[in-house]
C-alpha cells in the first residue's frame, strides 16, 4: 500500500528538504503541500492523504489549531506534528486534539519514514519513554484538574469493564503492552485487544489520548498511591 502525505509548513525550504527526504522511500507519496494552517481542510478533501505532517508555527493558522479542526471531522487523516523543539504544552494541546504524535524537524530521515509507517498501522509516534516524560508534565501543570475535566474523565472511564480499566491505568503509566501483558498476567494480543476496546468505547485516537483521560480522572494519582 502507499501511503499519501499531505504537507503543511510555511517554510518553502523545509517542504522541499522533506520532499527531497522522503522521496527515496517506496511507500511514501507526498500528494500536495500547504503553507498555512487554513489550507488544510481543502487540501485534505482534494488529495485524500493518509497522513499529514504539520508544522506548528505557521502565520494564520497555526498547526496546533488546524489539527484540532481537522480530527474533529469525520474520516480525518492521521495527523503528526512538526516543531522545532520539544514544548510540552504543545505536543500536550496536539495529543489532545487527537494527533498521532509528534516529530523534531531536525528528526533522521529513515525515522521520519518509520514514524509515519507506524502512524498508518495504528501506533503513535511516542515511546512509553516519552509517554511517562509528558505524564510527568501533566502531573506539575494539572496537580489537581478543574473538577468539569476530572468529572468528565471519571464519567467516560466508567463506561470500561474492570479489565479495560486495568488496561486504560496501564496505559496511564507509560507502559508498553508487553509490560501490561505481565503486570496483569494475560496475553499481548489480548492486551491489545482491550486497548482497541477502550479507543471504540471512548472515541479516542491513541494510546496517548487514554493516558491522558486517565491522567485527568485522577487514576495515576490513585494507583500511585495505593502502591506507595
Amino acid at each position: 500500500m502507499t501511503i499519501r502525505l499531505l504537507l503543511v509548513d510555511d517554510d518553502p525550504l523545509v517542504r522541499a528538504g522533506l520532499t527531497f527526504m522522503l522521496g527515496g522511500a517506496d511507500d511514501l507519496e507526498i500528494v500536495g503541500e500547504g503553507a498555512d494552517g487554513r489550507e488544510v481542510p481543502e487540501l485534505v478533501a482534494r488529495y485524500a492523504p493518509d497522513v499529514v505532517l504539520m508544522d506548528i508555527r505557521m502565520p494564520h493558522v497555526d498547526g496546533l489549531t488546524a489539527t484540532e479542526r481537522l480530527r474533529a471531522l469525520p474520516g480525518a487523516p492521521e495527523v503528526v506534528v512538526l516543531t522545532t523543539f520539544h514544548a510540552d504544552e504543545q505536543v500536550l494541546r496536539a495529543l489532545r486534539a487527537g494527533a498521532a504524535g509528534f516529530l523534531l524537524k531536525d528528526t533522521p530521515p529513515v525515522e521520519i519514514v518509520a514514524a509515519v509507517r507506524r502512524v498508518v498501522a495504528g501506533d503513535p509516534v511516542l515511546s512509553p519513554a516519552v509517554t511517562r516524560q509528558l505524564m510527568a508534565h501533566v502531573a506539575e501543570e494539572w496537580d489537581r484538574p478543574e473538577p468539569p475535566r476530572r468529572a468528565t474523565a471519571v464519567d467516560r472511564l466508567a463506561e470500561l469493564a474492570d479489565r479495560e480499566r486495568e488496561v486504560a491505568v496501564s496505559v496511564g503509566h507509560g507502559r508498553s503492552n508487553a509490560e501490561i501483558a505481565a503486570e496483569l498476567y494475560m496475553s499481548v494480543p489480548t492486551v491489545k485487544a482491550h486497548v482497541s476496546r477502550i479507543l471504540a468505547k471512548l472515541g479516542l485516537n491513541n494510546r496517548v489520548q487514554i493516558a491522558l483521560l486517565v491522567h485527568d480522572a485522577g487514576l495515576v494519582d490513585e494507583e500511585d498511591g495505593r502502591s506507595g
